[in-house]
């Protein structure tokens, strides 16, 4: 029997006027297509889709989408009760606040199809979408790594793996979250996988040159301290460390500038800014050694003792496990996208 004489899984593309469109057209592109192009690039004759894709919104009506670009659903969410898989498109939210009370006709939807059977998956910010459904409750969860301290403020109940790329969990492995933005291409070959098998998710790749991240978004991930405005004596800790990452007992010093004691320090500084102070001095000297890396040609052991480190190996292993890879991996990574921009 072929592909056109059986009901296609149904993947829906939830979008909004927040959706970045080259999610949501990346995913439509190289989903719709699947079964059809690989045998047209390769023979000239195009072969039968084996997905049927659906953009929907809140309504039915056009609208535009991040960028002005225009967006024609094909469904409100109001006039669909059967999905096999539902895919939460990023939806940009700022750093510092939840989607309270926003989007809840596409919750209630997406609540009713995950009830329904449907794998429910997400794009990056689109994580904290299922987050307010309550659909992440005691799972782990990928999303973007700029929204960690969201999830601890705001959706504790959810373990976010900031490294993650790809995360699977839920009864019968229902839930599907995505990192950073170009993970939806991890994402679209998981699902191909899982929906149509594994020689059509190796086409897919053929076809559309896609590459995994197989580093993680640990090498990608920035931290961004905020200062603390709460407690202003932590608050002027955090800005001296950051003018003087490299001394020595950066920790010790701190204390004493507070003018408290070392484990009032430590506690006080846990509880304004949920690092260990010696934690949070590693994270800014593991930034600021990225930075060397990226913008210098200096020696790795001269990156270590420019941000205060006396063992280079030491060093190393910190910043890997910071990092996610060497530093020489990162300096070849993100040296080479610098060297390949124009002259």
């Amino acid at each position: 029997m072929s592909a056109s004489d059986t009901k296609l899984p149904r993947v829906c593309l939830l979008a909004a006027a927040e959706t970045s469109p080259s999610v949501l057209y990346g995913l439509f592109d190289v989903l719709s297509t699947v079964g059809a192009i690989y045998p047209e690039m390769t023979t000239g004759e195009p072969g039968e889709k084996l997905l049927d894709v659906k953009v929907v919104a809140a309504s039915s009506e056009p609208f535009r989408c991040y960028g002005n670009v225009l967006v024609e659903p094909d469904f409100a969410v109001d006039e669909l009760d059967e999905a096999d898989v539902v895919i939460v498109c990023d939806l940009y939210q700022p750093i510092d606040r939840p989607p309270r009370g926003r989007y809840r006709r596409e919750i209630d939807w997406i609540k009713r199809m995950h009830a329904k059977g449907a794998i429910v998956a997400s794009v990056c910010t689109g994580s904290l979408i299922l987050a307010e459904a309550g659909l992440l409750d005691g799972l782990e969860a990928a999303g973007h790594w700029a929204y960690r301290e969201m999830f601890r403020d705001h959706y504790p109940k959810t373990k976010m793996r900031e490294n993650a790329i790809l995360c699977v969990a839920g009864e019968q492995d229902r839930i599907v979250t995505a990192g950073a933005v170009a993970s939806w291409q991890e994402l679209a070959l998981y699902l191909i996988t899982r929906l149509c098998d594994p020689e059509q998710a190796l086409r897919t790749t053929k076809i559309f040159l896609l590459s995994d991240h197989a580093c993680g978004q640990l090498p990608f991930a920035v931290m961004t301290p905020r200062v603390q405005q709460a407690d202003a004596v932590i608050g002027d800790c955090q800005v001296w460390i950051a003018e003087n990452y490299a001394c020595s007992n950066p920790v010790a010093r701190m204390a004493a500038r507070a003018g408290l004691k070392p484990r009032t320090f430590a506690r006080r500084f846990r509880s304004a800014t949920e690092y260990q102070p010696m934690d949070y001095v590693h994270a800014i000297r593991v930034e600021e050694a990225k930075q060397l890396l990226e913008t210098s040609d200096i020696s790795v052991e001269e990156v270590s003792h420019a941000v205060g480190y006396e063992d280079p190996t030491s060093f190393r292993r910190l910043f890997k496990r910071k990092g996610g890879m060497t530093p020489a991996a990162y300096r070849r990574m993100f040296t080479g996208i610098v060297a390949s921009g124009p002259r």
